[in-house]
């Protein structure tokens, strides 16, 4: 698990993408393919976020197990 993963997705999402440009239906065409893109292009956003934040968190669990005197400060 890794960075890779964000840019494997990312070449998915793209050609996801690009499907839907050029499949489109010919009725409101203007508006299904700046639908579709933007839809995806948020939905990878999110994506990538959470999954980066995981990676790297800013705050770390602490264990409440452990005696007092053996107790990060």
């Amino acid at each position: 698990m890794g960075v890779g993963h964000v840019f494997l997705v990312g070449i998915i999402c793209a050609a996801i993408a690009a499907a839907s440009w050029f499949l489109a239906p010919k009725k409101n065409l203007t508006l299904f393919r700046s639908s579709a893109v933007l839809t995806i292009a948020c939905l990878y956003l999110m994506w990538m976020c959470t999954y980066l934040c995981q990676l790297n968190p800013l705050i770390y669990p602490k264990r409440g197990d452990l005696r007092v005197e053996h107790k990060e400060v």
